[in-house]
């Protein structure tokens, strides 16, 4: 896991991959609580009979936001940014889903430092982030985060 104190430590990795995360199971029971927490039932999440007779995938498939919503756990695996006051979630920029993930597969998140900026004791960066599907050439998305960090 990266380490990183401060923003000096930070731009020093700009340009470059910062790593990766361990790989994470997506199965039924993630899929059907992240349903019901966004209220978004749809069979081809939620019902695996309709799913594998009647689906394009022949099996559920993770809902596209529930993937994205894995980036801050999957990012702690990668990068442990320390001396903070506190980190933002501050946005997501370009993001394109390339395929679905189905159910039970593997993913990894891979990132990359694309920019970082001092904004009056405020860092920003854009991080590059390409969620892997274990065994499958084509990544699940791939786009932007942007994260603001204030360091003490």
């Amino acid at each position: 896991m990266l380490v990183i104190n401060n923003y000096e430590e930070y731009k020093s990795y700009l340009g470059k991959e910062l790593g990766v995360s361990n790989w994470h199971k997506i199965d039924q029971q993630q899929i059907n609580k992240f349903a019901d927490a966004t209220l978004d039932h749809q069979w081809i999440h939620v019902d695996k009979e309709k799913a594998e007779n009647e689906g394009p995938f022949k099996a559920t498939i993770a809902h596209g936001y529930l993937t994205l919503s894995l980036i801050p756990y999957l990012w702690k695996q990668i990068a442990d940014i320390r001396n903070l006051k506190m980190e933002i979630n501050y946005g997501i920029k370009s993001f394109k889903f390339g395929q679905a993930v189905v159910v039970d597969s593997e993913v990894q998140l891979k990132a990359k430092l694309i920019s970082i900026a001092n904004l009056r004791g405020t860092t920003k960066v854009v991080v590059e982030a390409v969620l892997v599907i274990k065994g499958q050439a084509k990544p699940a998305y791939s786009g932007e985060v942007v994260f603001l960090y204030h360091f003490v």
